[in-house]
């Protein structure tokens, strides 16, 4: 199983896919982290990157996945390559190119959770702290969502404090089966 927290820099992501992973591991859960890549970028990121730089963060992104897909029961991304796209097309326009592969590449995560601006960005040594730079990126995720029909578990601004209970509460049936009442007694 393959799920992805989304969403523009600045609004949370990182910290509740550690909060996400420690709850899940806490229920003896096989569970693997994929990093947020563009941290990792050799190339210029935010508002001075470019489509080869995110082209390398595209790429990388599928691979560590892949990667963490091979050896665990779930994977946990912070960001998915289809929020990475985003960054892409507004550095660089549309992209044809790239479309077969992601149209490809979406269905592979079993759920996307969105996180929604609640506030600024604050300066970390990498994240960008435009704000209309946060909320470009925002509305293009929204708007490639909306465009693609796909289906997103949406976090609300206004429950920050609930939103590992909200998306425990939407994983833990898959990934936590309870234990059945009286299981079969194998002929006893």
């Amino acid at each position: 199983m393959k799920v992805a927290l989304i969403g523009t820099h600045g609004v949370g992501k990182t910290t509740l896919c550690f909060e996400l992973a420690a709850r899940l591991k806490r229920r003896d859960v096989d569970v693997e982290m994929v990093r947020e890549v563009a941290r990792r970028c050799p190339l210029p990121i935010n508002r001075e990157t470019s489509a080869a730089a995110q082209g390398w963060i595209l790429h990388t992104q599928m691979a560590w996945e892949l990667e963490a897909e091979a050896d665990h029961r779930l994977v946990l991304c912070d960001r998915s390559a289809l929020d990475n796209y985003c960054y892409l097309v507004h550095a660089a326009g549309p992209q044809p190119g790239w479309e077969t592969l992601l149209g490809a590449w979406l269905p592979t995560y079993d759920l996307l959770i969105k996180v929604p601006i609640w506030t600024t960005p604050r300066w970390d040594g990498v994240r960008d702290t435009d704000i209309a730079f946060q909320k470009d990126i925002d509305a293009l995720l929204d708007e490639q969502l909306d465009r693609r029909g796909l289906t997103v578990l949406r976090l609300s601004p206004g429950d920050r404090p609930q939103w590992g209970d909200v998306v425990m509460a939407r994983l833990e049936p898959l990934v936590c089966p309870q234990p059945a009442l009286f299981p079969e007694d194998n002929g006893h």
